[in-house]
């Protein structure tokens, strides 16, 4: 494969084989495998700065985890562009795929990533040298993920929902009254919060890394597209990868390149900001006070409600302009008022010629493998270790909480009988005779 296509990045780890005591000198057993195709590595160069990470168990011969990294373009495609294929997720594995992630695909800075707040991501994170540590990136957590933590803790259903607003307040403001709030309801919900770092769970304080995007669901939903594809060996497994993305890449980028011949300049979803926006910039009350800063009070009718923009730090009392890197319906009327130009403040990442970028790359064919060129170096093996045991119903290993509530329910109940135990399609009485005729005398 890297051979074939040598501008993939492809690092891998092996350990040695040994014949009884006698170590091989022509075998190695294949420890971990990291690839990202050059489309991808291209791709992010044009999409959001942020990179959400997860991983998923694989269900075939051997155990193991798949890791994967993804990111988001302009018009909230989610863009994969990273895989590792591990024996589990340790600190070493994620250790492993974040190294070379940050060397081959996240080269430029500033990036923020997000993942759950796991003890391996952590102890990974703070491995790397400071490669995702601030001033070159930021680590943050899944809101949902810290909410499932919390409810795990003080057993508070009610108090859950309070955590993850809290999460999701896109100023300071917002954020003290929330916090205060949950402090109100008690001082042991607070102190457990501010273990973590605020600009790790909270829109308000994040400095703009997140964009917006406070959990994993970009990279879960990967993790769905590949369910079927976790049962597969390696080298099938990474055909798959291969062959799906670059589907994904051609009819992206022919929907990207219509849309250009339509004369749009921004995205779907922006142009429908867009819209939406300029309506209600048409009842707010704009005050000037620094032309030559852009600096303006205005004030929202009927309600009254005043907020201050400032265009050159592209700052709104409102938190949106900040958080999305687009502007808000402030912006809009500071900009009709004044008869600025709102294009300006919109992120180049919403231009659809940034869009069309992401994927212009494309993916070369494979081509029939006996026409590849010939590897020379030692012959790959899976490692024994990892070995699934056959014999017997799988068990399942996934530690359950309460977002798993159709595995945690309860006994299954008759629909007929209405007795536990067994289904409609095993009940006694489904044939007419009741349970006492079918007992023993």
């Amino acid at each position: 494969m890297v051979k074939k296509e040598p501008s993939a990045a492809v690092e891998y780890e092996t350990l040695p084989c040994y014949r009884g005591d006698e170590l091989a000198q022509d075998v190695r057993v294949l420890n971990r495998v990291f690839w990202s195709f050059y489309p991808c590595i291209r791709a992010f160069r044009h999409c959001k700065p942020v990179v959400q990470v997860d991983g998923t168990h694989l269900y075939g011969k051997y155990k193991g985890a798949l890791l994967v990294a993804v990111s988001q373009d302009g018009n909230n495609n989610i863009v994969p562009i990273a895989f590792a294929l591990v024996e589990g997720e340790t600190s070493d594995a994620w250790s492993f795929f974040l190294r070379h992630l940050r060397t081959h695909v996240v080269t430029k800075d500033g990036v923020g990533l997000i993942s759950y707040r796991h003890e391996s991501i952590r102890s990974a994170v703070s491995r790397c040298d400071g490669a995702w540590e601030p001033p070159r990136a930021r680590h943050m957590f899944c809101i949902r993920h810290i909410a499932s933590n919390f409810l795990r803790k003080f057993k508070a259903p009610f108090m859950k929902k309070l955590v993850v607003n809290i999460g999701y307040s896109k100023t300071v403001d917002e954020y003290e009254i929330r916090y205060q709030r949950l402090r109100s309801r008690g001082e042991a919900y607070t102190r457990w919060l501010d273990r973590i770092p605020r600009e790790q769970h909270s829109l308000a304080y994040d400095g703009g890394h997140r964009w917006g995007h406070m959990t994993t669901n970009l990279v879960e939903c990967i993790n769905g597209v590949l369910k079927d594809a976790r049962n597969l060996p390696v080298t099938a497994l990474v055909k798959a990868t291969f062959y799906r993305l670059n589907e994904l890449f051609t009819r992206k980028r022919d929907g990207a390149e219509t849309r250009l011949r339509a004369g749009h300049l921004f995205s779907e979803i922006v142009t429908e900001k867009i819209q939406q926006n300029l309506i209600a910039a048409g009842n707010i009350m704009v005050s000037c006070f620094d032309r030559q800063n852009e600096v303006f009070e205005v004030r929202e009718m009927p309600s009254g409600v005043e907020y201050a923009v400032d265009l050159q730090r592209r700052h709104c009392d409102c938190g949106y302009f900040q958080v999305d890197c687009f502007p808000c319906r402030h912006v809009f009327a500071c900009c009709a008022n004044q008869r600025l130009d709102w294009q300006v403040y919109v992120h180049e990442v919403y231009q659809m010629d940034e869009i069309r970028k992401v994927y212009r790359a494309r993916f070369r064919p494979l081509g029939n493998p006996t026409t590849w060129p010939v590897y020379g170096g030692p012959r790959m093996i899976p490692n024994p270790s990892l070995k699934r045991v056959t014999r017997g119903h799988p068990k399942q290993t996934r530690f359950l909480n309460e977002m798993d509530t159709r595995s945690m329910r309860g006994p299954r109940r008759c629909r007929l009988c209405g007795v536990e135990g067994h289904s409609r399609s095993r009940c006694p009485q489904r044939a007419g005779t009741s349970a006492r005729e079918q007992d023993p005398p």
